[in-house]
């Protein structure tokens, strides 16, 4: 494996050609471009942040076959039936967890998730739209110990990196099963729990991506472990 020098400027020219042209025909003349641009770099990077990560909070791991997500959509239960999704992106997971993301049946956790597009770069990481026996799990964790969550996401740091967590996905009121006052009331009505950060095109196109990656995987540590330790995954001292 090379060592991760950046994403050329041709790679963001290549997504954007591909949304344009949104065809096998288009894509298999270029393919041998995806790969050179997109799919080789995209693994050299999850290999130098995983890396990282085992000094940082080893229980999360890269893999560049397991943590990079196919460029081909999956169209079956979907309206629009373009073949390609137009960014790349990879997935940072607990190792005791696997690597299932949002309503996948072998759900992992939470984990840290990198994404670069021609129209919005970002980096951050949680649970997103985890299945209903996970999401009942966080819920039940959040009315015993919102304190020690609000102490997290609520934090200067937490907040100064990522602002607050992505709201999309609330419920208007208090699940069933709990009081409407509960304490924790507003955070028991969000689905998804996840967090982001913007990154420049300049960020990258750097060979400190990996870098950039692993301080804002840092500062997100504390979420990842307390979402994860509300789901009996376990953090390690090391590998």
């Amino acid at each position: 494996m090379d060592t991760f020098g950046g994403f050329s400027p041709k790679a963001m020219t290549f997504l954007r050609g591909l949304k344009k042209n949104n065809r096998k025909e288009w894509f298999e003349e270029r393919r041998s471009d995806y790969e050179t641009l997109l799919k080789q770099p995209l693994a050299e990077l999850i290999e130098e942040v995983d890396v990282r990560l085992a000094t940082i909070i080893p229980e999360i791991v890269g893999s560049p076959k397991k943590s990079s997500f196919r460029i081909h959509r999956d169209v079956r239960f979907s309206k629009d039936k373009s073949p390609y999704k137009t960014h790349v992106a990879c997935w940072f997971f607990h190792r005791d967890g696997g690597r299932g993301v949002g309503s996948d049946a072998a759900h992992g956790g939470a984990g840290f998730y990198f994404e670069m597009s021609p129209t919005e770069n970002i980096c951050g990481g949680g649970i997103w739209m985890p299945p209903r026996p996970t999401l009942v799990k966080l819920r039940q964790a959040l009315a015993e110990d919102y304190k020690g969550f609000e102490d997290i996401v609520l934090s200067a740091g937490f907040k100064r990196n990522f602002g607050k967590l992505e709201d999309k996905a609330m419920l208007t009121r208090t699940p069933r099963g709990f009081n409407p006052d509960h304490p924790a009331g507003a955070w028991l009505r969000y689905q998804s729990f996840t967090a982001w950060r913007p990154l420049t095109n300049e960020d990258v196109q750097s060979p400190k991506l990996p870098d950039t990656l692993a301080k804002s995987f840092k500062a997100m540590t504390p979420f990842i472990r307390w979402l994860n330790g509300a789901l009996g995954l376990k953090p390690s001292a090391g590998r």
